[in-house]
């Protein structure tokens, strides 16, 4: 997301969390008592738990743009670490964000809701209560680059290399890489160079990256599938606007409990019909649309199904995703199903 937007809106505010959530190994209370689950998993489907205001402990800094920032105490202190290390190799990284508020997480969703559509604002900003920055254990970095602060994501994503440095470093730290490229219908958001989540134990950060899963399978919580992405060929959108459409409906599906994805292909140009185009029109909520894109989909949903939408451990087979992009160049999802 848009981190000088972000930063316009941060604020200190205290938010309910807890201790309790998803480990693979019972961690020992230090002598002064404090103790939270560093595993703890918050994503679309996972709320924040109840009380972690109150077992949380959290640090403050003004960082080099002049905002606040705060961040758990002991993911600060493996930050600081990270960040001289860098730094000896000329890397240099500051925080752009890490604990959030409800509030504030309330507020990003609106402005993005606003300005760039609802479909938009899911796919890279957390439902509030449901955001992994309301952990505290969450950071999001951004770089300084020949002494100008890079903030901007569209800048940011422009220096692969200096991102690859850091994530070669991070795990030894207790840092994981959340938001992987690829695992959109997992994770529930696009990649994110910069969003580092911090788990503690360096030995649990090298087996989930140097495995390529996510926080979510390490955990036990999904079935992990590499699903097969097939955006054919198009006379009428570039293969970066399809792989973009796939993304937006691999972010949503990311919130269907329990269901495996196994395939998501684009339906060639002929469904951009006028016809089509004027069908979406007719069911909007509101917004018109000048552009119509139809992907099919193939995936399993869970023999304890939850989604009274969908028949109990079944194999969906060309399920259709319709997407309408409006006069601004966004894009949204207008219906699924058959």
């Amino acid at each position: 997301m848009k981190k000088t937007k972000i930063c316009l809106i941060m604020a200190v505010l205290l938010i309910l969390s807890t201790v309790t959530g998803c480990t693979k190994k019972k961690e020992e209370k230090p002598e002064d008592g404090y103790s939270i689950n560093y595993l703890v998993l918050v994503n679309k489907l996972n709320p924040l738990p109840e009380n972690w205001e109150k077992e949380i402990r959290t640090e403050n800094f003004t960082n080099s743009v002049g905002m606040n920032v705060e961040v758990e105490t002991k993911a600060y202190q493996a930050y600081l670490q990270l960040k001289q290390e860098l730094e000896n190799e000329g890397v240099y990284i500051d925080l752009d964000s890490a604990r959030r508020s409800i509030e504030e997480q309330q507020q990003i969703m609106d402005e993005f809701s606003e300005e760039y559509g609802a479909d938009y604002a899911a796919k890279v900003v957390a439902k509030p209560g449901y955001s992994e920055h309301h952990t505290g254990l969450a950071l999001d970095l951004y770089l300084i680059v020949d002494g100008k602060d890079i903030t901007l994501n569209e800048d940011l994503v422009q220096y692969p290399e200096i991102w690859q440095k850091i994530h070669e470093k991070m795990t030894k730290y207790g840092f994981i890489l959340h938001y992987i490229d690829g695992k959109e219908h997992i994770t529930g958001y696009a990649y994110e160079p910069w969003h580092l989540r911090y788990v503690d134990d360096p030995e649990i950060p090298k087996e989930i990256m140097d495995k390529g899963i996510t926080l979510e399978s390490y955990l036990g919580m999904v079935n992990e599938t590499d699903p097969v992405i097939d955006l054919g060929t198009s006379a009428i959108y570039s293969e970066d606007e399809l792989r973009e459409m796939a993304i937006l409906i691999k972010c949503t599906f990311a919130a269907w409990k329990d269901c495996e994805l196994h395939s998501i292909r684009y339906a060639g140009d002929e469904a951009s019909s006028e016809e089509n185009l004027k069908w979406i029109n007719s069911i909007s909520t509101g917004t018109e649309y000048v552009k119509v894109v139809e992907f099919l989909m193939d995936f399993h949903s869970p023999k304890n199904n939850e989604n009274s939408a969908l028949e109990a451990d079944h194999e969906y087979t060309d399920y259709q995703w319709w997407l309408g992009r409006d006069a601004e160049g966004s894009w949204e999802i207008v219906s699924f199903g058959y």
